[in-house]
């Protein structure tokens, strides 16, 4: 479907009731426009974000331990970490030398722990390897600052634990990065299987929170007065963003949830509640809202910053920021339903079955 014809559907649909003024939270981050400059306008007088913007990077989520609080990497750091990647890359694009490419088989057989494994994964093949990815290669800025994380808030940059009443965790779906998280036990029918796996939704690229990964880390952002639409290079989702208007009360369950919005001069807030349960957003629950701003800093930068709440899994809200930098296009992602894998899969499964059977004890009879 194109996305005009998305948008313009949304326009019929939604409920375009006009949303209170709302204080924005204190501890979500400001976006700090860069002096002296104004952002484009759209045809209806706000702030125009769109374009195609990408948040690759090498900079995650959480925050890795060893930094502690601190929110910024030091110059001598951000040198030694991007230099690593510089160096990374170069090992990675050299030719094959010539006795791995003639002897490529017995060579396939062998334990692979090269750094050409940029997935993380081990053994042969490596799961994803260095020529099918595109995680980025820059420690990401805010406000020209480089940072330790996207988190911002918790000050340790991570994920609160989660409360000891809080619903059980339910097997991941997706991750924020690398292939598709399979679930144990999940190999009687295809639908067991995962969002991603099936083509369906890769919940941590789509968002919200929008995070990067091992590809497709692009975004396309449309707007007209009533709808913004987020197109995500990954399985190619569209977010619809419905502005002025009311979360459905349907009681129906979206992927990437239900995302209203409002202008608070040039932002864009964004709101999102009513999140499909398989999507299983980093364990939050029914409960589960996101807050989203996005904020057009400079020519070629747009900040993003997010808060994430749900009282019943974690004692506070989590939540910080990015910078989204533009990129020329976006591209196809010509994702397989199943691929072949699936039937490996299966059958794989079908085949434990047979021989659970035919080694289980016979059962005694009454």
């Amino acid at each position: 479907m194109k996305i005009a014809a998305l948008l313009a559907g949304a326009c019929v649909a939604a409920a375009l009731v006009p949303t209170a003024v709302r204080a924005q939270s204190a501890d979500i981050p400001k976006a700090k426009v860069s002096a002296g400059y104004h952002a484009p306008r759209a045809a209806d007088g706000h702030a125009e974000l769109e374009g195609i913007w990408s948040n690759a990077t090498t900079t995650r989520l959480e925050r890795p331990a060893n930094f502690g609080d601190r929110l910024a990497l030091t110059p001598d750091e951000l040198a030694s970490t991007e230099k690593a990647t510089q160096e990374r890359n170069a090992r990675q694009n050299k030719v094959t030398d010539k006795a791995t490419f003639e002897n490529w088989k017995t060579e396939a057989l062998k334990p692979d722990n090269s750094d050409e494994c940029r997935s993380g994964s081990r053994g042969t093949a490596c799961g994803y390897n260095a020529g099918w990815t595109d995680p980025g290669d820059l420690v990401m800025r805010v406000g020209g600052q480089p940072r330790t994380s996207f988190i911002t808030f918790p000050a340790n940059g991570r994920i609160p634990p989660r409360l000891p009443t809080a619903p059980r965790v339910q097997a991941a779906e997706t991750g924020e990065g690398g292939p598709a998280q399979t679930r144990t036990g999940q190999n009687d029918n295809p639908e067991g299987r995962s969002l991603a796996e099936r083509c369906i939704l890769m919940g941590g690229m789509s968002g919200p929170v929008m995070t990067p990964g091992l590809y497709n880390n692009t975004y396309r952002i449309m707007q007209t007065k009533d709808t913004v639409a987020i197109w995500v290079e990954m399985i190619h989702d569209v977010r619809l963003v419905h502005v002025g208007a009311k979360h459905r009360n349907d009681g129906v369950k979206e992927y990437m949830g239900d995302s209203i919005g409002w202008w608070e001069g040039d932002t864009l807030v964004v709101e999102t509640t009513g999140f499909q349960p398989g999507q299983n957003l980093r364990g939050g629950d029914e409960n589960l809202k996101v807050t989203e701003r996005f904020t057009r800093v400079g020519d070629k930068r747009l900040h993003y910053a997010f808060k994430v709440e749900d009282p019943t899994v974690w004692g506070q809200p989590w939540g910080g920021e990015y910078e989204f930098s533009p990129v020329s296009g976006i591209y196809e992602y010509a994702c397989h339903e199943g691929n072949y894998g699936l039937e490996g899969i299966l059958a794989g499964a079908r085949a434990e079955d047979r021989q659970a059977s035919a080694t289980a004890p016979p059962q005694a009879s009454r």
